[in-house]
Formats: structure tokens, sequence, C-alpha cells
């Protein structure tokens, strides 16, 4: 049977110009420019510096499937994400049809290998009520982004400019190429219907159909016109939108497969200086960290391209949220931005300058406001990386003697005296001189034990942080551990350090710790500090098994030789919540076993706050922060009291040290003494065990 329209592969303007030569024309100056494009893109990836990322494979596939095909953290953003989800599932369906119609613009009736029976039906069914679907997501998506915008999309007026215009412009984009596909199918079944052939089945209430109904009245002469205009603006538009996502924040369609499967996969470590570079050849290297952009490795970059600007990382990131000068969504931003300009399409690459200060696209402030504390990785839907980021960018700065003034002193403190305070050595132990029917071995030559308990040097030196040591000495002995400490041996575990840029400081008191613990001859360690235990868990290498006291409680309730009494007649009246400190949550994982403790001391009323487990508030207490002196509106210590506070809670039970000096301070800022308190997980089991 003849067609009743004439192809776009057969058709001729003005009689005699083949409309073939535009079906051929438009996907080689297409596919040309979006390659040279690319190959602009892949320079600066090219020149960076490399980041090993090929390993583990079957982990990284996973990743692909869960978080890009499932779309796993989107609906965390419930409305967003559903909207990105129809999109993008649309986007893969549609893709297919997509490709089709540009060989069917050169062989006329061409259909996909599989899709010219029976499964073409059924694919050609889902297909129009994909279309549908994304049409109208878009257009919601539109009026959402550049009407009603939520306050994560909005900019602030020092950046100069935002993307809610391209924002925007994308999704009238993709609209166009529903729109176009839809009366494409539309035109030809309302042709057949008027030729008395059997018409070409249109799923119902979609926009194919909804344009097939319109046009039912249309002469043959405009349909034929319209299906081939409708099949060129479709072509055209689809070839102009693969050229214009490198251009943008919209590069992350492309990009962001690659950038989920090269994703970080363990979580509480922090990268090599270098990698290639062991720790012994440190001193060889003449530059530390990132001072310019080719300082960066590749997965850095793309980092950069990968970024959609959705703002979740920045909704997240308590530092943001008190009015720091950092907004994670910007460290990619910005990134982004420097590489088109000084990586132009036209013309040669451009001298780099310094990233940070004068000049620069980063402020100090800005970098050294971040706590580490893992929120805006956790948010992020497509796996960018920011730790690492500011890490090395601090390794530059302290490189260059750039440390804030406040970090001077307990840095050098920690370097001639193993701890931030400039405590002697020798005092490490003085804590377990108060403490009672509760023997702490100090380990040596003559004294061993099966278990280390690996203090740290807040719970060591700090007057109230020493009553968490001494709760977790009672748990342990209560629980029948054989467990000593180090002692005088002893050294801050260095996590802070770390993140903190110092990396030789940190290989120091990594090397000093190592050869003590594994000269005390212990099989396990436990620590109650979550910075320590993502130090010794996660930075060093060939430890003992570590565990947090929360772990070790559970096990010992559990198993029965823990033993724990219910509250007493004055504790009915309080109501616990408890706050998940970053180290031990979101960077290890530990979210149940602190919240089984307590629920294991009977007659407890405990709840929660709004932001908890992985989206829990940081305290900004983490390490060498309790010494930093930051711009903020207010402390976040403070806002995680008020969040407790509207939970129904006046009692904050928190399982870090940290978080407790922060919790307890900011109890009396918020002028809320006498109404609210915190203690740590620790001395509330170690209250209630059984004697």
């Amino acid at each position: 049977m003849e067609p009743v329209l004439i192809s776009p592969a057969s058709f001729k303007l003005f009689g005699f110009i083949p409309t073939v030569l535009f079906s051929i024309l438009i996907p080689l100056a297409g596919v040309g420019l979006f390659t040279y494009i690319m190959a602009t893109r892949v320079a600066p990836l090219v020149k960076a510096n490399p980041d090993f990322r090929f390993d583990r494979p079957k982990e990284r596939i996973i990743n692909v499937l869960k978080i890009w095909l499932a779309q796993y953290r989107h609906p965390r953003y419930m409305m967003a994400g559903v909207l990105h989800i129809i999109i993008f599932f649309g986007f893969l369906i549609l893709s297919v049809r997509s490709t089709e119609l540009v060989i069917a613009g050169i062989s006329s009736g061409f259909h996909m290998p599989g899709l010219g029976g029976a499964l073409g039906d059924i694919y050609y069914f889902f297909k129009d009520y994909a279309a549908t679907a994304v049409f109208f997501a878009v257009i919601i998506a539109a009026i959402r982004r550049g009407i009603f915008r939520p306050d994560r999309y909005i900019y602030p007026k020092s950046y100069g400019h935002d993307h809610t215009n391209e924002a925007v412009f994308v999704c009238l984009v993709i609209a166009t190429l529903m729109v176009s596909e839809s009366l494409y199918e539309a035109a030809l079944v309302a042709a057949e219907i008027q030729a008395g052939h059997e018409a070409t089945f249109l799923a119902p209430a979609t926009l194919a159909w909804f344009f097939k109904n319109i046009l039912l009245d249309a002469t043959p002469e405009k349909l034929q016109t319209l299906h081939i205009i409708s099949y060129y603006v479709h072509d055209f538009t689809f070839f102009f939108f693969l050229c214009f996502l490198p251009m943008g924040k919209h590069f992350h369609v492309i990009t962001s497969l690659f950038n989920v499967f090269f994703m970080r996969l363990d979580r509480g470590n922090v990268r090599p200086v270098r990698y290639g570079v062991s720790d012994e050849e440190l001193d060889d290297l003449e530059s530390f960290g990132v001072k310019k952009f080719e300082d960066f490795t590749w997965k850095d970059i793309l980092d950069f391209y990968t970024c959609a600007d959705c703002g979740r990382c920045s909704d997240q990131c308590p530092a943001n949220t008190v009015k720091r000068p950092l907004s994670p969504r910007f460290i990619s931003i910005k990134g982004r931005d420097y590489a088109f300009n000084h990586f132009p399409l036209m013309g040669n690459f451009v001298a780099q300058e310094p990233l940070i200060g004068e000049g620069g696209i980063y402020s100090e402030d800005e970098i050294w406001s971040c706590t580490t504390c893992g929120a805006c990785e956790q948010e992020c839907p497509i796996g960018i990386e920011y730790i690492n980021k500011i890490v090395d960018l601090r390794r530059g700065m302290v490189d260059e003697g750039n440390v804030p003034q406040t970090l001077q002193k307990p840095l050098s403190s920690l370097e001639k005296r193993g701890n931030p305070y400039g405590k002697m050595e020798k005092k490490r132990a003085d804590w377990t001189k108060e403490l009672e029917d509760c023997e702490v071995k100090i380990l040596d030559k003559k004294t061993t034990a099966e278990t280390l308990y690996f203090v740290d040097s807040v719970s060591s030196f700090d007057e109230r942080m020493q009553e968490v040591a001494r709760a977790t000495s009672k748990i342990l002995c209560a629980t029948g551990v054989d467990f000593g400490i180090l002692g005088k041996a002893e050294k801050d575990s260095g996590n802070e350090v770390k993140r903190f840029g110092e990396e030789m400081l940190y290989q120091s008191l990594k090397d000093h710790n190592s050869k003590a613990i594994l000269k005390s001859g212990v099989k396990n360690i436990v620590t109650a500090d979550p910075h320590a235990f993502n130090a010794l868990k996660n930075e060093y290498t060939d430890m003992p098994p570590v565990e947090h006291i929360s772990q070790v409680i559970t096990k010992g309730v559990s198993s029965g030789k823990l033993k724990l009494k219910g509250v007493t007649e004055e504790e009915q009246a309080k109501v616990y919540t408890y706050h998940d400190p970053c180290y031990l949550g979101r960077h290890n994982g530990v979210y149940e076993d602190p919240r089984d403790a307590i629920d294991a001391i009977s007659g407890i009323k405990r709840v929660e706050m709004l932001k908890n487990r992985d989206r829990s508030f940081c305290c900004s207490g983490g390490g060498l922060m309790l010494f930093y002196e930051p711009e903020e509106e207010e402390r976040m210590g403070v806002v995680r009291v008020k969040q407790a506070r509207k939970a129904g809670a006046n009692v904050i039970v928190t399982a870090c040290p940290f978080c407790l000096v922060n919790m307890e301070d900011a109890i009396k800022v918020a002028g809320l003494e006498g109404k609210m308190e915190a203690i740590d997980l620790g001395e509330l089991v170690a209250a209630h065990i059984e004697k």
C-alpha cells in the first residue's frame, strides 16, 4: 500500500530539492560540532592530575544501576525528584525513537531492529505516553524553576548571574522535541484516516492522539507540510540540544553516568596527596595540594561538569545554613565556569591564575568554612565529591603557609606535644586517677590487654570530656572487656589534621600511633571518639578491628554481659533525642547502635529530630573546628539545639565528645540552661549499669 504522505527521505522542495540532503547535513553538522566541543571539554581532564577510579568494577556497576539508572537519591526531594525521574526515563525511552527518526530521514520507513512488529507496537504505545509525560514534566519544571523558585535555586547577588534562564530554555527545547515528534506522528495518522487506510494506532490521551484529533479536518497538503516541517524541527532541535548540553549545567545529561561510575566507593577517607606517590615519597614533592586548576584531578573536573545546579548539596550544608561564606554547589559551578573560560571553544587556552585569594575563584574563608561533615556528598544524586577538593585546596594553602590565625597554635601544639592543647604527654592518663571500681591498664612492655581503648586528645585533656573517658572505661569493665590504654605513648589520631591540609603532620601522628598500637599487641580497638574511630578504621593501615563504644554496648546488652537498669523517677520526666555525629553516622554508617543502646534503658522516652541519620545536622565541633572562628550568622550548635527543642526533647544524647562540647556550649548561648541538657551516650549508659 502506498504511503498517504511522502516521507522526509523522499520529499522534494519546490519540486526539485530533495529534503534528504537536510537529513544528511543536519546530523553530519551536529555530530561534527558535538565532537569538536567534547574534544575541547576533555582537554582540562587530560591535563589534570591522575585519580585512580578503575578498581572494584562490580561495585561501580551496581552504583550506576542504583544511583544513575534507578534514580535512587532523587525522591529525597520528592517533587523535583519525581519530575526528574519522569524526564529521565522518558528520555531513555524516546532516545530510541529519536535515533530511529534520524535514520528515517535518509531511509523511508526505517525502524530500529526488532521494532517492526508486535514489539514495536508495544514500544510505540509506551513511547507516546513517555513523550506526553515528559512534555508536562518540563512545563511544570520550567514554571517551578522560573517563577516559584525554591530557595535552593536562588543565586546570591555577588555571583553576578544565575542559570535560571538556561534551565527554563532547556525545558522549552525538550518540550519542542516532544511536540514536534508528536505532530510528525499525528499528521501521518490523520492523513491515513482521511484516506480510509488502516491507521497507525496512537495511544489515547497522549500528545500525538490529541494533535491527530485536531488535524482530522486539515487538508492533505497541510498535513504533508506539517509532517515535513515537524520532522526537521525535531531533527534540528535534537542535534542543537546535543551540542548545547556541554555548554552549561545540562552537561550532566552526558557526564552523569560516568560520574556515578567513578564516584567514591568508600566513605570516611581522604584521597592521597598524589596518586602513585607513597607516604615515604611525600618529602620529594615540590608542591602539595591544589593551587592552580590543573592541580585538580580529572575526577574533580568531571564533577564540575556534572553539577546539575540542583542546590541539594547547599540546602543540606550546615555551613551554608548558618550563612558561612560556603555553598558547595558554587565550588562546582565556579570550577565549571573557570574551565569554560580558560579552555574556550575558540582560540587558545588561557594561562591560569591561583584559585584562591585575590583574582581567584575561591576565597580563603570559603574553603576553611567546611566542617567536612559530608552532608553535601550524601545528598548529591549524581556522585559529586567535595571533601577531597576542599582538603586539597587546604593542602595548597598550608603549603604556602596560609593558615588561619586561630589554627596556628593548636597545629603547633600537635606538632610539639601530639595534642592541640599543648599539654604534657605524661598527663594523657591523668583522667584515670578519679576512676573508681574499674582498673585501666597502661599498656607497655610488661602490661598487655586484649583490647586497646584509644582515648584521643579531647577526652584525655578536656576536663569535662574526661568524664566521657571514665564512663567508657566503666562500660568496658562492666562488659568484661580486657582493655588498656596507651597513656603517654598515644598521640592525637590526626583525623582533623589531615582534613585541615597538614599532611606531613598527620603522617607523623599516624606513624607514631601505628607503631605504638602494633607494639602493644592488642587484637581489638575501641574508642568513644568518632573522629578517632574514623581515622583508625579508614585512614590507618594494618590496624586491628576498630569499634565505637556504641557497638560494644549493643553487643554487651544483646549477649547479656551488660545489664542496664531502667530510668529513675526523675528521668521519667525527661525526653531524649539522639544527635548523629557526622564521623560516626554519614562517614561510617553507624546509626542504629547508639539508638539501640539508648532504647536498652527501660522506660526511656526518645524522639527523633527532623534531621537525623544521614541528614543529621553538623554541630561544627569536629576537631580543630573547636579552635576556628568563622563568619556566621548563628552557631551551628545553636541551630541543632533548637532542632532538638522543636522535636520535643530536653536532653540531647550524642556519641562524640566534640559534639558534646559544642552542644553544651550551644545550650548556654541559646539561653536554654535549665531547660535543655546534653549528655554523652557513654555517660548515659554508665549511669544505668546494673551492679
